[in-house]
């Protein structure tokens, strides 16, 4: 009897660590499995997300983006640049005329009770545009500046070549006796003329003077007061 109870705790010893033994076997097989599956799957995809995504993304937002800023920028300028014709259209514009640019003289004229004809042509190999504004002509030391003898604005000139401007100047426009007894007049094309030239036009008095656009044609600038 003892046998047997020998022999039934051999095989229950048995049984049960052979229990044991399959379940360590399990666990350890359990254990290689999942970090086999996280080694071979999670640097593969990370990998594939990275690589692709990244090189695609840089090269076509550089590529479209820096493309699509060039030719707006483009445009842009085409479209602004110019003056407006006011039929939806623009034309370039040209070089303003200043004071250096022009060969000047001046004449008397004895029309409208005498008055000085300002003349101007563009040097050579020069051409510019006079404004459509009065010229500024001013007198003395105190730069007394001539006012308008026209009521509406003149039209924009192209000097160049052989084309001529013309502007008359009336120096005096007051029956009373008095003025400033001068013998040049300052010349600019525009208050802001950084090169105003001195003009010889021999003796004059000047009280309240006038002058005219500039014209293309010398009976146009006659300066009627």
């Amino acid at each position: 009897m003892f046998g047997s109870r020998r022999k039934a705790f051999l095989v229950s010893a048995f049984l049960v660590g052979g229990a044991m033994l399959m379940t360590a076997c399990q666990d350890s097989d359990a254990a290689t499995d999942t970090g086999a599956a996280q080694g071979s799957s999670s640097p593969t995809a990370a990998g594939n997300a990275v690589t692709p995504s990244g090189s695609s993304t840089a090269g076509s937002n550089q590529g479209t983006g820096k493309g699509s800023d060039a030719k707006g920028k483009g445009a842009s300028d085409g479209v602004d640049s110019g003056a407006d014709t006011g039929n939806g259209e623009r034309e370039p514009v040209g070089q303003s005329c200043g004071a250096n640019d022009i060969s000047w003289s001046t004449r008397p004229e004895t029309q409208a009770g005498g008055y000085i004809l300002i003349i101007a042509k563009a040097k050579s190999g020069i051409t510019c545009y006079l404004p459509a504004a009065l010229p500024t002509v001013a007198f003395g030391s105190d730069g007394t500046e001539a006012g308008p003898a026209e009521q509406t604005a003149g039209k924009q000139i192209k000097l160049s070549g052989s084309t001529t401007a013309y502007a008359g100047v009336n120096p005096k426009t007051t029956n009373a006796n008095g003025g400033k007894e001068l013998d040049s007049i300052i010349v600019a094309i525009g208050d802001d003329d950084p090169n105003p030239v001195s003009l010889p036009v021999g003796t004059i008095t000047v009280d309240h003077p006038i002058v005219t656009n500039w014209h293309t044609a010398p009976k146009d600038a006659v300066p009627f007061s």
